[in-house]
């Protein structure tokens, strides 16, 4: 691979296995965000609405804890910009919201700038690391993070599982994540689409967990446009412990409870197959979205 991280004309290839989506999602056509940046990369897609409950989080991203790759602009500081004149490497910014054993939701609005090595999206320790000099997927490389890529593959301790289609290369898009540190889950949505669980045991990380993006390509650019969070009460954390022993919709209803409880304690039930490994050679044959 050359030393610069340049735009590649875009392949076409096999497509991958589609994933069950998750069930029982809340809908709304007003999430995160103004009307005018929804109408630049949604027009007609009705959005999910995690945390709707919730409350505004106003984080922001952090100016000690970043690459030196990285130049943050804008309000508050919420626009990244990575590698603002050519690429060879890797860098990589951590938000300032810690996030464990609450509910947190946000959303990154991506440029059109889809293209390279990699460009994630997730969560990470303060031992993840932050630049390297060299193309990889940074965060989850290892066991202080975990990650999606543009490429639509899961990262954590340097294993990648199949998740979604690859991101259309040269097209804007909205990446939603939600961190439920009760439940111990991360979930993924895609331009207002729900993904489904991606990770799980994030209850049991004991250190500190931060938002993390970062990205191979030269002149790649996130805002955040929306946090949230959300207060979470003695009926959820029952609800997590209960949930810890009944994994899918045929165990719930085996116990035969009243229709609400049984509605509440299955709306955090995935469906969704395993996730599949993949190799290096699979997730460049992989196709676009």
């Amino acid at each position: 691979m050359s030393d610069l991280e340049v735009e590649q004309p875009q392949m076409q290839s096999q497509t991958p296995r589609q994933q069950q989506q998750r069930r029982r999602q809340p809908r709304c056509e007003n999430a995160c965000g103004d009307g005018q940046d929804k109408l630049l990369l949604t027009a007609t897609a009705t959005m999910s609405c995690p945390l709707v409950h919730g409350i505004d989080d106003n984080w922001t991203w952090s100016k000690r804890y970043r690459s030196k790759e990285v130049v943050l602009s804008g309000p508050n500081f919420r626009t990244v910009h990575f590698h603002p004149n050519w690429s060879k490497g890797t860098a990589g910014i951590q938000g300032k919201r810690p996030l464990n054993n609450g509910r947190y939701y946000w959303e990154l609005h991506v440029s059109q700038r889809v293209f390279g090595t990699s460009i994630m999206f997730g969560i990470g320790t303060k031992n993840c690391r932050l630049h390297a000099n060299a193309f990889r997927n940074m965060l989850g490389e290892n066991e202080h993070g975990w990650g999606l890529s543009h490429k639509g593959v899961l990262w954590h301790k340097g294993v990648a599982l199949l998740y979604t289609k690859r991101f259309r290369e040269n097209h804007p898009t909205q990446i939603g994540v939600l961190y439920d540190g009760i439940e111990g889950t991360l979930t993924y949505y895609k331009d207002g689409k729900c993904l489904g669980v991606a990770f799980r045991g994030l209850d049991k990380v004991e250190e500190p967990l931060y938002p993390i993006v970062c990205s191979t390509a030269a002149k790649t650019e996130m805002t955040l446009k929306c946090a949230r969070r959300e207060f979470v009460n003695l009926q959820d954390r029952c609800r997590a412990v209960i949930m810890r022993r009944i994994r899918t919709a045929a165990d719930l209803e085996k116990l035969k409870l009243p229709l609400p409880i049984s509605e509440y304690l299955g709306e955090v039930i995935d469906d969704m197959e395993p996730l599949r490994q993949v190799g290096d050679y699979e997730i460049c044959m992989m196709n676009y979205d």
